[in-house]
This record gives C-alpha cells, sequence and structure tokens, in this order.
C-alpha cells in the first residue's frame, strides 16, 4: 500500500512539474513573440498591403511569348479591409515572363494588393502582388491543431507548444542573429539544443527516458555539425547554393558567411529527426526496464540496438523522401536532357542534395546505438540508487 501510494504521489508530482512547464514555456513564446528581431522597417513609405477582391479583369496588354506571358494586366479590383475598405480601384499586375514568379487572376479572385499612397493618402498605385491565401494558410493551421486535439489530447496540446516555440525560435532569434552576423554552427548547436531540451521534456515530461535522448540526441547534433564542416570542405560547396542566398549579399549583409550556414541548416534540417528516433528509442527501453525490472545492463544495450535497427531503416529512407521532394524538378530536367548519370551527380546543387540527405542519415544511424549505450547506464544506475534507497 505504501509503495502504490509513493507510486501515485511521484506521478502527481510529475504531472506538476509537465503542467508547470507548459506554462513557463507558453510564457516563453509570448516573450519571443513580442521581442522586436530589430529588422521591423517600413519597406515602402506611405503604402499599405490589404485583401482584395478582383471584380473585372483587362488582358488586353497581355501577350504570350512561347509558354510565357510578359507585360499588364489591368484588374478592377474591390479592397476587403483596412482604412480603405469597400473602395473600388484599379490594380496593376505585373508579368515579368517567369512561371515560378508570375500570377493571373481571374475574376472572383481574392488578391493581395500592395496600395501606395501619397502624404495627403490619395492612392497613386496598386500593386498586384499574388494570390491571398492566408485565409487558406490559417485553415490549414487550424486543421492541423483540431486533429492533434482530438487524437493526441494531453500530448497534442504539448507538441503544439513545442511547434510554436521553435517557429518562435527560428523566426525571432536564429534568422536574426545570423543576419546580424553571429557564428552559424555555434548559433545552430546552441538553438537546436534548446529546441531539443524542451520538445522532449514537453512531449516525454520529467522523466528517464526525456533525459535519455536529450543527452543522445545533443551529442549526435555535435557530431552532425562536425561531419556537415567536414564534407562541406570536402564537396567543395558554398553556401550560396541556397536559394536566395545571392540576393542577401546583394541586400547588403557581405558579411554572413553562407557556406557556413548551409552547413549549419545541415544539423537544424536533420536534428527533428534525430530527436524523434532518440525519444522513440528510450521510451522502448524504458517499457522493457518496467516489464522486467532485473535487466541486466548488456541485455538493455543489445534491445536497444535491437530496436533502433527497424526504426533507422524507416527514418533514414523518410529522411530521403523528405529532401528528394526540393530536387525532382531539377532531376527531371537533367533526365530529359539525356545528361549522364556521373555528370547529374556531379553537379553543384545535386552534390549539396546528397551531403544534406547523407549526413543526416548517418546521425540517425549514430543516435541509435547511443541512445541505447546512456539508457543502459542511466537505467541500471538508477535501478542500483532504488535498491540502495530500499536496503
Amino acid at each position: 500500500m505504501i509503495k502504490k501510494e509513493n507510486l501515485r504521489n511521484k506521478k502527481s508530482l510529475i504531472k506538476n512539474k509537465d503542467f508547470l512547464f507548459s506554462i513557463i514555456c507558453i510564457i516563453g513564446i509570448i516573450i519571443l513573440l513580442l521581442i522586436p528581431t530589430g529588422f521591423e522597417k517600413q519597406l515602402y513609405i506611405n503604402s499599405q498591403g490589404v485583401k482584395a477582391e478582383v471584380i473585372s479583369v483587362d488582358n488586353s496588354n497581355v501577350y504570350q511569348v512561347g509558354l510565357v506571358k510578359q507585360g499588364e494586366q489591368r484588374c478592377k479590383i474591390k479592397i476587403l479591409n483596412g482604412k480603405l475598405k469597400n473602395k473600388e480601384i484599379e490594380g496593376v499586375n505585373l508579368l515579368s515572363g517567369k512561371l515560378e514568379e508570375d500570377k493571373i487572376f481571374k475574376e472572383g479572385d481574392k488578391a493581395f494588393v500592395l496600395i501606395e499612397q501619397s502624404k495627403e493618402g490619395e492612392i497613386l498605385f496598386a500593386n498586384m502582388i499574388d494570390h491571398y491565401r492566408i485565409d487558406s494558410e490559417i485553415f490549414l493551421i487550424g486543421l492541423f491543431v483540431v486533429s492533434l486535439l482530438i487524437f493526441s489530447g494531453i500530448t497534442g496540446i504539448r507538441t503544439i507548444i513545442s511547434f510554436a516555440f521553435t517557429l518562435a525560435c527560428i523566426l525571432k532569434l536564429f534568422i536574426p542573429m545570423l543576419l546580424k552576423g553571429y557564428q552559424p554552427i555555434l548559433l545552430a548547436l546552441f538553438i537546436g539544443g534548446i529546441i531539443s531540451i524542451i520538445t522532449l521534456i514537453l512531449v516525454a515530461g520529467f522523466t528517464k527516458k526525456a533525459y535519455c535522448a536529450i543527452i543522445s540526441s545533443i551529442l549526435t547534433s555535435l557530431l552532425t555539425c562536425i561531419l556537415a564542416i567536414v564534407f562541406g570542405k570536402m564537396f567543395n560547396i558554398h553556401g550560396s547554393v541556397m536559394q536566395w542566398s545571392e540576393s542577401l549579399l546583394y541586400a547588403g549583409y557581405q558579411n554572413v558567411n553562407l557556406t557556413l550556414i548551409y552547413q549549419a541548416g545541415i544539423y537544424l534540417s536533420c536534428s527533428g529527426a534525430i530527436l524523434d528516433l532518440a525519444i522513440d528509442i528510450s521510451a522502448a527501453i524504458e517499457e522493457l526496464v518496467d516489464k522486467k525490472p532485473d535487466i541486466s545492463k548488456k541485455e538493455i544495450l543489445l534491445s536497444g540496438i535491437t530496436i533502433g535497427k527497424s526504426i533507422v531503416g524507416s527514418q533514414t529512407t523518410t529522411l530521403l523522401l523528405a529532401y528528394m521532394g526540393s530536387f525532382i524538378a531539377v532531376m527531371m530536367v537533367y533526365m530529359a536532357q539525356g545528361t549522364p548519370l556521373l555528370s547529374i551527380l556531379n553537379t553543384k546543387f545535386i552534390s549539396s542534395e546528397i551531403l544534406h540527405t547523407f549526413v543526416g542519415c548517418i546521425g540517425l544511424v549514430i543516435v541509435s546505438p547511443l541512445t541505447s549505450i546512456i539508457c543502459s547506464y542511466i537505467y541500471t544506475k538508477s535501478k542500483a540508487i532504488n535498491l540502495k534507497t530500499i536496503e
């Protein structure tokens, strides 16, 4: 009876800790969102972005050249929000001849429009920036949140907190600090470590399985960063291979080291999969120890490695498929042109993706035995401490 009562009190204490930690994380998210990044500047003076409905279109100045369209599309639009709500004006959609950037509006479409005004408030120009997608984005995020709450309950709430905290750290800390010239690798390790700790405690609570996963994921992160730096130099990949990175230099940020940012991004992009695998293995080992309290350190280690084998196989494939999506179009272009496979594999873009993928996969392979080793030590040590306490 006393043992059951102690166990009940212990579970209650853990629940209280988890609840308090969740509240602290929510407060942390709010603080992060309120902290200015230092880059809150108005790009266009006397202008405002609004949602508008396309009432009619005029395509008389649009002409087709091959597969692309050029010229300008004029649209009569009705503003749906802001100080100019319900006002009907003419908007201009400039076409540059690039399919990836251009858009064509039709009657009934919702558009995001940048309206430029004079100091007196007179409308000078209305630029049709793009189709309005904010409502759809909010709906999709809402669907994600509702799905989590329905199928995961309390754990779903913690997952949402973890998701929001990660997003806030990236947008309010990592990116602004990179722009300010902080060392990318150290910054990625620091912020990635914080995200790993917060996420694992939110998901697994203040438990041994969380601590084991935290230690193994942080150690694996260090190894992954080292691999990214070493193989980045071996592959001779410059950070300008990242999309839009060259524009950053022309925008006045010549002080940023694009190559180190690229290498830091390799670690960050696979850190989620690493902590996921770490908690999977440590949770399985904890269940094993609960069912067989007299299990030895060697048995825990071997069981953890066995569990990790099947999980690593599926996780590395998942990582490969996730990265493949970013360069399918490039591969199709090369294949359509009849480019030899060796030439394709040797191109800078494909080589960078190979580096990205396989450094991440090596990280996943490393985290499996590392988590098993840490679990075998922590669980047997805590078991020995408990036995001494009972004696």
